[in-house]
């Protein structure tokens, strides 16, 4: 009959273990303090202890303990870096990216200057919301998110040819520019359906001149050029079906585009 309180009292000793396990790392007593090491190797190395513990608080202490006593330390800089993992392993991409960012501008030199700056485009690329392109926002600042994480990928392409993150980076800039004219798109579409053909040219033309080369671009080319026809543009939209002759000619749209270029040239 006290098989069931005896199974309790073990219940609660095993979670009162597993509790004192998972502290058993910690460098902060039940009050609050952290007890700092004896070098900032020593901290650094705590530090990344409590970033695996996913510690947070513990963690920037001791990482803000470390640039504040030794500030000419080579772990500064690092306290610095671990501080913006840290935000990142939160899910705190914006805070993140500014976080990379500020890394590489201080420390252009260092070591691990490629790993930050490809960070930075990286928390760009996760702050971008996912349904912006079938949602579009009402405010800009959306996509703001989704331009800078092209800005920052563009350029770490461009200044880090020779970094092993470069693969990975050119495939974000890809998918990265590909939703931007997906967004592009998905304007322009919404102003042909009303027959608002300046405001779909409009659209169109930024899609082909800020995204040149993704996927959308064949079809935008031809799109464009039945705008331009409807609003009696006759010479760009023989310009627009030339370009999309000469840059896809195996384009499945070819026979379509060959048909309104004749009938343009009338």
């Amino acid at each position: 009959m006290f098989r069931p309180l005896m199974t309790t009292r073990r219940l609660l000793l095993a979670a009162g273990l597993l509790a004192l396990a998972a502290c058993a790392g910690s460098r902060t007593s039940m009050g609050g303090e952290v007890k700092y090491g004896a070098t900032a190797e020593e901290d650094y190395a705590f530090g990344q202890k409590a970033i695996e513990r996913s510690d947070w608080v513990e963690a920037q202490k001791l990482l803000e303990h470390i640039r504040t006593k030794y500030p000419f330390s080579k772990y500064a800089a690092l306290a610095e870096l671990r501080l913006a993992d840290a935000k990142y392993k939160q899910d705190r991409f914006l805070e993140a990216g500014d976080a990379y960012a500020a890394f590489v501008r201080l420390h252009p030199g260092h070591e691990e200057a490629d790993y930050a700056d490809f960070r930075a485009a990286l928390c760009s690329v996760k702050d971008s919301p996912s349904d912006f392109v079938l949602f579009p926002p009402p405010e800009e600042k959306d996509l703001k998110a989704a331009r800078l994480a092209v800005e920052r990928l563009q350029a770490f392409v461009k200044d880090r040819p020779d970094s092993k993150h470069r693969p990975e980076a050119e495939k974000l800039l890809q998918a990265a520019r590909g939703r931007l004219a997906d967004h592009e798109w998905y304007v322009a579409d919404f102003y042909l359906r009303r027959r608002r053909w300046a405001g779909g040219a409009g659209r169109l033309e930024a899609l082909l001149k800020d995204y040149p080369g993704t996927a959308r671009e064949p079809e935008a080319m031809l799109l464009l050029a039945k705008a331009y026809r409807a609003m009696n543009e006759d010479f760009r939209a023989q310009q627009a079906v030339q370009k999309l002759l000469a840059r896809y000619p195996d384009d499945p749209r070819r026979a379509e585009a060959e048909a309104l270029l004749a009938g343009l040239r009338k």
